[in-house]
């Protein structure tokens, strides 16, 4: 596909989405109100009762040319559906906000599109809504600004549901082939730690996170029993923290922090006496999070695997020494 396949690729995608929407309407959702001033009073219907956004504030967050959203606004005025008040804080500035009238304008508009947002996804099944939520994510992921990044702690934890575990094992061998290089000898070994946690999972004793936002899966951790890799023997009092990532869309959020305070907080309430894991020597940020989290590195040792020669690393975590 060469460039000019890509663009009209776009240029349809867009046609057909804003037609599916009805935003080319006259009124969006048979509203008095076009697609950009549905826009400005859905921002200032988000703003605390009482508080307000300036005009200069509002054209940022919405990309708007000051002099389209000059008069956009002036039009909203004379409909008595904004309102302006000087700032308490700096009385040179003025903050808008919705109006009562405005209030009781938008509600309906806000309700029908809770409406059809439900019918769209209404009509497919729990499946094809996941893959559809995980596309959007994907497309604005890739078209977002790099610099601006989620607040932290914008995601939520989860176990795993039927199909998560098959998630794990394929972003595992993607990841590391892309970032370390690593070859699919390693998403061979992440697929069988997958399957005896599955296989031999003991609620009492293991969990594992999924960390999601929006329908899309973020990242991952599990907690085992730690066990002698010759006999396969529970070793007493151990657990294994394992399969921890974090989506590079994802970093920065304080994510991996939390997956892995979560495995602490589960392994004492499970009575472990300490939290043993296995890592590389290249793996920086991963090692930093362990090391901040407490743990101390035990051992090192040469290691040839996943197509190259690495240093592999045993941490551990004392339980007894934990606050």
């Amino acid at each position: 596909m060469d460039n000019a396949d890509r663009i009209e690729a776009v240029r349809r995608f867009n046609r057909f989405y804003t037609r599916h929407l009805g935003v080319l309407n006259e009124g969006l959702l048979d509203s008095p109100f076009s697609l950009t001033e549905a826009r400005v009073l859905w921002e200032l219907s988000r703003l605390d009762e009482g508080s307000g956004i300036t005009a200069t504030e509002l054209g940022q967050t919405l990309d708007l040319n000051a002099g389209y959203l000059s008069r956009l606004l002036k039009a909203l005025k004379e409909r008595e559906l904004i309102e302006s008040s000087r700032s308490a804080a700096d009385g040179r500035q003025w903050l808008l906000q919705l109006s009562p009238a405005g209030r009781a304008a938008f509600a309906p508009l806000d309700q029908r599109s809770q409406q059809q947002t439900d019918a769209l996804l209404t009509r497919l099944s729990d499946t094809q809504q996941v893959a559809l939520l995980q596309a959007f994510r994907q497309v604005q992921a890739l078209l977002e600004d790099p610099k601006a990044k989620p607040a932290r702690g914008s995601f939520i934890l989860r176990p795993p549901r039927p199909g998560d575990m098959g998630w794990v094992v394929s972003r595992h061998g993607a990841l590391y082939a892309r970032e370390y290089q690593f070859d699919m000898s390693f998403e061979a070994l992440v697929a069988r730690i997958a399957a005896d946690f599955l296989d031999r999972f003991d609620p009492h004793r293991e969990a594992c996170w999924m960390a999601e936002r929006d329908g899309v899966n973020l990242g991952c951790v599990c907690l085992v029993q730690a066990r002698d890799e010759a006999s396969a023997q529970p070793i007493e009092g151990t657990a294994q923290l394992r399969l921890l990532l974090v989506e590079p869309t994802a970093r920065g959020l304080g994510l991996g922090e939390r997956l892995v305070a979560e495995c602490t907080r589960f392994a004492v309430e499970a009575g472990y006496r300490r939290i043993r894991l296995w890592t590389h020597s290249q793996l920086g940020a991963a090692r930093h999070l362990y090391a901040k989290a407490g743990y101390r590195l035990m051992t090192s040792e040469p290691f040839t695997g996943f197509g190259h020669e690495q240093v592999a690393e045993t941490w551990e975590l004392d339980l007894a020494a934990h606050p």
